[in-house]
């Protein structure tokens, strides 16, 4: 796998672990009402997961790169 490739991976699967724990944190707010700081979380769990997918379609093309051309 190309160095490109590996970062890409890397920065998604940060990306996906960031938006997991905005997740979890906007549950706890509408579990308590506080409906506001649940919709923030879950705003910024939404970004970070379209990060992660961006990241993940450049891996892919690193890879088509790196392996694709014939």
């Amino acid at each position: 796998m190309s160095k490109k490739a590996a970062e890409h991976h890397t920065k998604a699967s940060e990306h996906h672990a960031e938006a997991a724990k905005h997740h979890s944190e906007a549950a706890k707010h509408h579990a308590t009402g506080h409906h506001e700081k649940a919709a923030h979380h879950a705003h910024t769990a939404s970004g970070h997961a379209t990060h992660a997918r961006t990241h993940a379609e450049e891996a892919g093309k690193a890879h088509v790169e790196e392996h694709g051309k014939k």
